[in-house]
């Protein structure tokens, strides 16, 4: 992304619906993938910091690192985040660590923006320990490339199988993927496909309260559904998470 858009997102990503929504699916999937209270996590492509700090509130003990390419993005990230986050700045095709130092990696919306995905995730699976996961968040359907997808500099999006291969091709065993905002996506397809602007940047700004409310209210059954077992086969994202495998005995 540019310079703009972090500057942006560091003003909305604590309280806008796509954010709250995101963070608290990858928390509950990291819950569910049995993540421990102690865990070194890192976030790959941290942008300003925001799902640092929200994940931090939830799990205290988990001691975080993050890496973006953007030296604003790890300025700001740095400023939100304090003292006890170490933020690097480095790409996610070449992470800055050792094999093995991770108990779990996230990245959200960040190997949509660079060409070599797979390697991306092969150095998400060799950073991770035995046993390890990850959690990925892309954008879904190349049809649905927009003004959104231009201005946040995306060069791909994703169907659920492209991102199963890409899991399965850097060695990731057990896999498990859904679809994410299924009953905001007719709004979000139409406000980017029908009612286009010249002047529309990204969608990642501040919104009028009441559009705000409606959007959490849309997703709140979303959260409902998967947090009791279900998948969403339609939706503008696409979630997954992955174990490396544990050494053989």
């Amino acid at each position: 992304m540019n310079n703009d858009e972090y500057v942006k997102l560091a003003e909305v990503e604590d309280r806008m619906w796509y954010f709250r929504s995101l963070h608290a699916h990858v928390a509950r999937v990291m819950a569910g993938a049995g993540v421990k209270p102690n865990a070194a996590v890192l976030d790959a492509g941290c942008g300003t910091g925001g799902m640092i700090v929200r994940l931090r509130e939830a799990q205290p003990g988990w001691k975080w690192s993050g890496i973006d390419f953007m030296p604003i993005a790890c300025e700001l990230a740095r400023q939100r985040c304090g003292v006890g986050t170490e933020i690097r700045e480095a790409s996610v095709t070449a992470l800055p660590y050792a094999e093995g130092s991770f108990d779990a990696v996230v990245s959200a919306d960040v190997i949509c923006q660079v060409v070599d995905a797979d390697v991306a995730v092969k150095e998400f699976f060799r950073v991770l320990k035995p046993g390890g996961v990850v959690v990925i968040n892309v954008p879904a359907y190349r049809w649905m490339w927009s003004y959104h997808d231009d201005s946040c500099q995306t060069k791909h999006r994703y169907t659920r199988p492209e991102v199963e291969a890409l899991l399965r091709a850097a060695g990731f065993g057990e896999r498990w993927s859904t679809h994410l905002n299924a009953l905001p996506f007719p709004l979000l397809w139409a406000k980017r496909k029908l009612f286009r602007s010249a002047t529309d940047t990204s969608d990642m700004k501040a919104y009028p309260a009441i559009v705000d409310a409606a959007f959490r209210l849309l997703v709140a059954p979303e959260h409902a559904w998967l947090k009791a077992g279900g998948r969403w086969a339609w939706g503008s994202s696409v979630l997954a998470v992955a174990r490396k495998p544990e050494k053989k005995s």
